[in-house]
């Protein structure tokens, strides 16, 4: 590990600090918002669902734009102009007061986060070795729930359920970030714009993506995974927050949320070396039944043992998901398409935009009294996405064993 961190770019480190400090900004502001919502803008749950789905939706498009802007742009430019925009848009959230305005901030948020996100990844796979970017990525990963066990500790001491006012600290947060930014790109070697012959206009981008059955497999079955994966930031907390069933449920579901990022931390680096004797797809896959399994849970257990059996489940099935999907992602795109390919990764948060919605109606239609309709329902939409892995598996082992064959025939 040593080794591999000696030579790793001042612009790499600088990303995955950001990432950590970002994430505690976000973590103790953005989950609470469904909350905040519902308990202090006595805003219906579906109409909450439909304001944290929002964010997913606007980024989709952006996304995959954003992710080419850079490959044809350069990481630069996309990197900092995105990042004060979502400062800014932080400064929103802590003065805004009506729904409408909630809606198209977190519009907004979704839209700054989509441009920015996939855009540092392709800076790390760019200033990274192949070898190394196991572990680069997974650092970057480390970071975000490092991040996320403090921020919602941090945004339950600052009463993030019953006011905004910690989202002026997120926006500080960010303009920080992006001010270190400005000054280790201006050392370094990161071009501002990308090579005229390595250009791909966006329509061929576009059919590029679309004619790539695997990563097109892959994405149907990664949005019906984060289906599931999305209910631990918009309909568990309602849940916890409305159940007879808890007591101090807020309080209770800040601590569980803590516990699935403290999860991450313990226990990424092991299942990992696990997950990297085989292939990406069949980590993501294992993933997802256990995440599933884990939902059902949430239907039938109420006391806090059991509960952090299953929150530490779920992290199980998330960590398995989750580590190896920029390995997938590195794996599959042309040198030249990085960004484009980690852009159109944006188009899985069609889970977060159905997740959230979906556990929303459901929570509607059925309550916090009848929790096994209501996760047995999340359980069966998530667990669909096996079947597309397992295509796309396939595909690869095929992909691979023709290339190999191929190769066979030339020597």
């Amino acid at each position: 590990m040593r080794e591999k961190l000696a030579n790793v770019s001042p612009i790499t480190w600088n990303i995955l600090i950001g990432t950590l400090f970002g994430r505690i900004a976000t973590s103790m502001s953005i989950p609470f918002l469904a909350i905040y919502l519902t308990s202090v803008k006595n805003v219906s749950p579906g109409t909450t669902g439909a304001i944290i789905a929002i964010s997913s939706l606007v980024g989709i498009g952006s996304s995959f734009f954003g992710g080419y802007l850079s490959d044809r742009w350069g990481r630069k430019i996309i990197l900092l102009l995105s990042i004060f925009a979502w400062a800014l848009v932080f400064i929103g959230f802590a003065f805004i007061d009506t729904v409408a305005g909630f809606f198209i901030l977190n519009a907004l948020n979704g839209l700054c986060r989509s441009i920015f996100e996939p855009t540092s990844r392709a800076v790390l796979s760019d200033l990274t070795d192949e070898k190394n970017r196991l572990v680069i990525f997974n650092l970057r990963y480390t970071a975000i729930n490092i991040g996320v066990t403090f921020g919602p500790l941090i945004g339950l001491k600052l009463g993030s359920a019953a006011t905004t006012t910690p989202f002026l600290l997120a926006a500080i947060t960010y303009i920080i970030y992006g001010i270190s930014l400005i000054y280790t790109l201006s050392k370094s070697e990161l071009s501002t714009s990308s090579n005229g012959k390595n250009q791909v206009q966006l329509k061929d981008a576009f059919f590029i993506i679309r004619k790539d059955s695997i990563f097109l497999l892959a994405i149907v079955g990664l949005i019906l995974s984060i289906t599931g994966y999305s209910q631990l930031t918009s309909t568990l907390p309602q849940y916890f927050s409305i159940s007879p069933d808890f007591k101090n449920g807020v309080d209770l579901f800040s601590y569980l949320l803590s516990l699935n990022a403290i999860t991450v931390i313990l226990l990424q680096y092991p299942l990992i070396n696990i997950g990297k004797k085989y292939s990406p797809l069949v980590s993501i896959i294992i993933g997802n039944i256990v995440l599933s399994i884990s939902l059902i849970g949430f239907a039938i257990i109420t006391n806090l043992p059991f509960l952090i059996v299953m929150i530490v489940l779920f992290t199980i099935g998330e960590i398995l998901m989750f580590s190896m999907t920029d390995i997938l992602i590195d794996n599959i795109a042309k040198d030249e398409l990085k960004g484009t390919y980690f852009g159109a990764m944006g188009f899985t948060q069609l889970g977060s935009v159905f997740g959230p919605w979906i556990g929303g109606v459901l929570l509607d239609h059925f309550g916090a009294n009848q929790p096994i309709y209501l996760f047995g329902s999340l359980f069966f939409v998530t667990i669909l996405g096996v079947p597309f892995l397992l295509f796309a598996s396939y595909l690869t082992k095929s992909k691979l064993m023709k290339q190999k064959t191929s190769v066979q025939r030339v020597s």
